[in-house]
């Protein structure tokens, strides 16, 4: 659920004693090996870290006007999620990340870049910190333009489609409207009974 907090002491404020406790937990997790180039900030109703304008100009390609997120801390309804970024679209980064969380004997519950928590117990914070430390802002940034030219470079490609070839199209052949018959009249004469006169 997205927060009207203005900052992150606000947010943590807001929740229940023992989602703060849980989110507290990892957020000092996350600014312990986050790289000095990032930022801490409400970000999109959650705590949000990021690259900042001032490091990569272009802020988020979906909305300019936002710095590049990174990862983020939210408390949502029925869990709470750390968003990891650095592990979005079948990254070598992702790849890791659930190989080593697969050692570690806990169950993931992780969709794109979301990892869903009840407990903190639920965690491998070890492996948290690591994700993030292994991605500084320069290394993510590179990673992030990446994937954008891949993308560009993908929707400007011709749809392919592998059942059907294209043959070469024949010159149109533009076939003469039959001729409509006109329907001829048939005349009808009524003979003329002529009576005779009186």
């Amino acid at each position: 659920m997205q927060s009207k907090a203005t900052t992150v002491k606000d947010y943590l404020a807001e929740l229940p004693p023992d989602r703060r406790a849980a989110i507290q937990t990892v957020r000092e997790v996350i600014l312990k090996n986050l790289d000095k180039e990032y930022e801490e900030g409400m970000q999109y109703g959650v705590i949000g870290y990021y690259v900042p304008h001032h490091v990569f100009p272009a802020g988020y390609h979906c909305d300019p006007r936002q710095p590049l997120p990174f990862a983020g801390l939210a408390s949502q309804k029925n869990y709470m999620s750390v968003y990891l970024m650095g592990c979005y679209g079948e990254s070598d980064e992702e790849k890791w990340f659930r190989s080593a969380w697969a050692k570690t004997g806990k169950k993931l519950d992780m969709g794109k870049c979301c990892l869903r928590f009840k407990r903190v117990e639920d965690l491998a914070l070890d492996l948290i910190g690591e994700v993030v430390r292994r991605m500084p802002a320069e290394k993510y940034i590179e990673q992030y333009e990446t994937a954008r030219q891949g993308m560009a470079s993908r929707s400007g490609a011709p749809k392919r489609t592998a059942l059907k070839k294209a043959s070469p199209k024949k010159p149109a052949v533009k076939k003469a409207a039959p001729k409509k018959s006109t329907p001829v009249a048939r005349r009808t004469t009524k003979k003329k009974t002529v009576r005779p006169s009186r």
